[in-house]
């Protein structure tokens, strides 16, 4: 039976951790009904974690929920029974989001860096308000076609062709602008990162 948090009191991490953990081991044991859940709830932080991450990319956010869902039950039995929870999630997830990021080709475009620290059990409101903030703020350095362009396909999810109505722009220019606003992003913000990783 599912248990109501009250608004002044919710669930911390830890609590979090210790009922997922919990879920998890019993489905483990044989409970179909608690792996069921476990699953249910755990799609829930697993998306609040990616959408941090891949803001601006909602379509990706779910397949990727499912994926990471998909290998944690695939490689289940690798689960230490006297370990945290978390850190196996967590690694199984960040693995999976440098995959799909690498086959993007934009490692670091737009996005929080990868560390280990990132909390995965997180206030996902707060940071995905946080998160459109900073990218609303990196893109008031483009250009207004290239801004316009991202803002309407990769944050508000309109399509090129409703883009180029609303922009006067044709769905070629629209692409264009996409593109080369993207790779401006990367070239300013990833490059740095960087080199401040190598320094």
């Amino acid at each position: 039976m599912r248990t109501c948090q009250h608004p002044n009191n919710p669930m911390t991490a830890s609590d979090t951790e210790a009922q997922l953990r919990r879920l998890f081991l019993a489905g483990l044991a044989g409970d179909e009904l608690a792996y069921r859940r476990f699953l249910q709830e755990l799609a829930g932080h697993l998306r609040g974690f990616l959408r941090r991450r891949l803001f601006g990319w909602p379509d990706d956010v779910e397949d990727l929920v499912q994926e990471c869902l998909l290998a944690m039950h695939t490689k289940r039995h690798t689960y230490q029974a006297d370990q945290p929870l978390t850190p196996w999630v967590h690694a199984i997830a960040r693995y999976k989001l440098i995959d799909l990021l690498r086959a993007r080709g934009a490692r670091e475009a737009l996005h929080e860096p990868l560390s280990d620290e990132a909390p995965l059990f997180g206030a996902a409101e707060n940071d995905a308000l946080e998160a459109r903030r900073d990218v609303l703020d990196m893109l008031q350095s483009l250009p207004e076609k290239q801004r316009r362009s991202i803002e309407c396909v990769k944050i508000d999810g309109l399509s090129v062709a409703e883009t180029a109505r609303l922009t006067g722009q044709s769905e070629s220019a629209v692409k264009v602008g996409i593109h080369r606003g993207l790779r401006a992003l990367a070239s300013r913000f990833g490059v740095g990162r960087q080199s401040e990783r190598q320094a």
